[in-house]
């Protein structure tokens, strides 16, 4: 039987690969910050903590969900991030090396400026303008100077079981006739279902290196927001704010990239997988919602 090592367990995505592989033949180690039922605590963090969980459980794959991914937060807690986005992967990365283990590690469209007019593809040059892409774009770094067999997955807008764009949207149409949303901002919203089935997907093979992980298509948070209510048969306003509008609104937010779509482009030129469309793939998720 597989063993694999997931960090980050209790989160959107980490959730979303325990179900997506339930039925196979393979035994989980979760661990997450904190201890739980089922779960081990583990800080990422702390790289002999990292070299002996790995050493007693013999992993022969690790997967990292485990992220600093509040954008604003990391602006003022630089070191936390750093620990977190870069240091963490390092230590998974080392451990993996020395266990023979492979190492999956989720990054994110924010590694790119958004200056882009065209789909990034996995060979444009990183220029992260956040200390969240910066953090993210170190941890991508460590991996690959120390992990020997690695996945590198960038995702963006991610949404799944927990605190999301989607379910924010629907709460806040709950007591708001209308909203205010950034429509100059451009990305694909992905299912952290369809993430899951692509890492369970590339995880068996060897066909290694950097990977964009989205939904096809694209749109803007403020589309997003109307596609999500819609489907909610909600009837909230969605008003179209520039990023130098909401910046005003919001004074503490990070820089965030306007053009941040992704090319799938290495997952197209090497294998026959195909993610879903971001609009399909928002209609399987409304489905599991209660509202």
């Amino acid at each position: 039987m597989k063993k694999i090592l997931v960090t980050g367990c209790n989160g959107q995505l980490g959730r979303a690969i325990r179900k997506e592989y339930a039925g196979s033949d393979v035994e989980f180690v979760n661990t997450d910050v904190t201890e739980g039922e089922g779960v081990k605590a583990l800080d990422i963090t702390d790289v002999d903590a990292v070299l002996k969980m790995v050493e007693e459980t013999k992993p022969e794959v690790i997967i990292n969900c485990a992220a600093h991914t509040n954008v604003d937060a990391c602006e003022t807690q630089w070191d936390l991030a750093y620990k977190i986005n870069a240091i963490g992967p390092r230590n998974l990365s080392i451990a993996a090396s020395k266990a023979g283990a492979k190492m999956i590690h989720v990054s994110t469209d924010y590694v790119f400026e958004g200056n882009g007019t065209r789909p990034y593809t996995e060979f444009d040059e990183p220029n992260p303008v956040s200390a969240y892409g910066k953090t993210k774009l170190e941890g991508e770094n460590f991996v690959k100077a120390f992990a020997d067999k690695y996945f590198i997955l960038r995702t963006a807008w991610l949404y799944g079981e927990g605190k999301n764009f989607v379910k924010t949207m629907l709460r806040l149409a709950e007591t708001h006739d209308e909203v205010s949303v950034v429509s100059d901002q451009l990305g694909s919203p992905t299912s952290a279902v369809e993430l899951a089935k692509m890492i369970h997907y590339l995880e068996p093979t060897e066909n290694y290196g950097v990977f964009h992980a989205t939904c096809e298509g694209d749109t803007n948070w403020a589309e997003f927001a109307e596609a999500i209510f819609k489907r909610a048969g909600k009837n909230t306003k969605v008003n179209h704010v520039t990023s130098e509008q909401y910046a005003k609104m919001n004074p503490a937010s990070a820089n965030r990239p306007a053009y941040s779509i992704l090319d799938n482009y290495m997952l197209r030129l090497t294998s026959d997988f195909r993610m879903a469309d971001w609009q399909d793939a928002l209609d399987v998720y409304m489905k599991t919602l209660d509202f």
